[in-house]
């Protein structure tokens, strides 16, 4: 059972859903980039309640049924996204928690136990990289999701079905082989008509943010648990290796998979997170 909340934030909204007892150590999963809450697979979330974990998750902004703003011109960074997961916290009455993040999600729990350290119980960081990564010699994005991407221009935002093509195609080059393809489809369906505007989480691609924060992922004291696919097309395994790296209390698991939530990886990654938040006592 889950129950949904809309959480305030000054004149920001937060389209929020929780898993499981309140009474049970708290998880909040941040998604990444472009992403609502809903990328979060259902079924992981139950697993994790079932482990007796407290699980929050929500749309950022500009995602789904949270507040959203006009395409193109985001005005925001990622520092203040950071601050509207510690609002989440506060919404749900939540002193210190265990953080999840994929992708950007784990450049923003980065951000907040580096901001606000004494809110953090752990990081689970899944398909991530050091949000202060500039390095050159990092391999960079699949060239086939950078074409794909540069037709977003023509894109018609109000056509159903090209914008699920669209985001189904994105899922597949992320995926690689393992494409489940029927899944895919489902979830940019419930996407597109779920968001209060589709178009505006193309804005997260304009984010800048964290360089007072530059340089210092060694001072993250909470335990952290790197998760990254070998395959993985837009942010390499070596980012994985990289922020694991940094990190000075990190574990890397590594996936045979994309830059994705596959099915298949769903126990392994639920079994992590179990053990690895059970060995961070509130």
């Amino acid at each position: 059972m889950s129950v949904t909340r809309t959480i305030e934030h000054g004149a920001l909204n937060f389209e929020t859903e929780a898993f499981g007892s309140p009474s049970d150590p708290a998880i909040l999963m941040i998604m990444g980039a472009t992403a609502s809450m809903l990328w979060w697979p259902d079924e992981m979330c139950r697993s994790l309640s079932a482990a007796k974990r407290y699980v929050v998750r929500y749309d950022n902004r500009d995602t789904g049924r949270s507040t959203t703003g006009q395409p193109g011109a985001p005005d925001y960074s990622i520092d203040d996204m950071a601050d509207d997961a510690l609002a989440i916290l506060d919404g749900y009455g939540l002193s210190r928690a265990h953080l999840v993040g994929m992708s950007l999600g784990g450049m923003i729990a980065q951000l907040v136990a580096l901001k606000r350290p004494e809110r953090v119980l752990s990081l689970t960081l899944i398909s991530s990289s050091a949000f202060d990564e500039d390095d050159p010699d990092l391999p960079p994005m699949d060239p086939a999701l950078l074409a794909h991407f540069g037709g977003m221009a023509s894109l018609d935002w109000s056509d159903r079905e090209a914008v699920v093509a669209f985001h189904v195609e994105s899922f597949r080059i992320s995926a690689g082989q393992d494409f489940e393809a029927a899944r895919a489809r489902s979830l940019a369906e419930r996407e597109y008509d779920r968001a209060l505007n589709p178009q505006s989480a193309m804005n997260h691609s304009m984010l800048r943010g964290g360089e007072a924060y530059a340089g210092r992922l060694g001072e993250v004291a909470a335990p952290a648990l790197v998760i990254h696919g070998r395959r993985d097309p837009i942010l390499s395994f070596r980012h994985g290796e990289r922020l694991a790296a940094k990190l000075s209390h990190a574990r890397l698991v590594t996936l045979d998979a994309g830059h994705e939530l596959n099915s298949k990886d769903w126990p392994v990654i639920v079994e992590a997170v179990r053990a690895h938040t059970s060995l961070a006592a509130p």
